[in-house]
């Protein structure tokens, strides 16, 4: 049995009173410690006392929405999100990765995918360089940043950007071919991105370019090679 400590901690916010708790449940049961919320006011007030390992965020709710939370709490680095939302459709899911979740999951789901998901994602943020030495990909310099590649960071000095588990798998791939163009696909395949459609890809890359370039709209580093795919140049 999974010593409680080292459960990971689920925020799980949703306003639908059956819904959050059937998740509460369900992620209980499958070896995950979860704290409920009904609301971003109470998903906030939680937040400022505790911390957490991934946040189950619903988009549609009364007040604050989630997409609204998920943009201030992605800006500020505070965990991995999985969006929960009743629009399936593709723009909707670009417009919650532009937001700056993790993953987005559209109602009706399986209980199960959700944990699969949730999983996924838990994998993707582990830091497999704190217990294996010096094993793994060296960091590489891209401008201004340095670019770790086994703890997922973008550090200048002092200051860190966060990465999603969607933009480090995009920018790992890209880091372990640089100067080699990879095509969509390839980028899918390699970085292990649930791409809905071709445009998941491209979102990312913008989303990249903001936090690696000094003007993401004349980008030095994370180019596009027309009708091929995409590059990074590294200095």
């Amino acid at each position: 049995m999974t010593d409680i400590a080292d459960q990971p901690h689920i925020l799980v916010v949703d306003d639908d009173t059956r819904l959050r708790e059937a998740l509460r449940r369900y992620l209980s049961q499958n070896g995950f410690m979860v704290t409920a919320a009904q609301d971003a006011a109470d998903a906030r007030a939680r937040l400022g006392g505790l911390a957490f390992d991934l946040i189950v965020l619903d988009v549609m709710m009364p007040g604050e929405s989630g997409l609204d939370l998920c943009r201030d709490l992605s800006a500020q680095g505070i965990a991995p999100i999985l969006l929960l939302t009743a629009r399936a459709e593709a723009e909707d899911r670009i417009q919650g990765l532009e937001a700056g979740a993790d993953d987005y999951l559209p109602k009706p789901f399986e209980p199960r995918e959700l944990v699969l998901r949730v999983q996924s994602i838990l994998r993707r943020q582990a830091r497999p360089g704190t217990a294996g030495g010096n094993n793994g990909p060296a960091p590489i310099r891209i401008g201004r940043w340095l670019f770790d590649p086994v703890r997922d960071e973008l550090r200048d000095g002092e200051e860190v950007v966060r990465l999603t588990s969607m933009e480090s798998g995009l920018l790992r791939a890209l880091a372990a071919a640089p100067g080699v163009v990879l095509s969509r696909e390839e980028l899918v395949e390699k970085a292990a991105v649930d791409a809905g459609n071709d445009r998941t890809i491209d979102v990312q890359v913008t989303r990249l370019r903001r936090k690696l370039e000094g003007d993401p709209r004349e980008p030095r580093y994370l180019l596009t090679v027309r009708g091929e795919g995409y590059v990074l140049r590294p200095d």
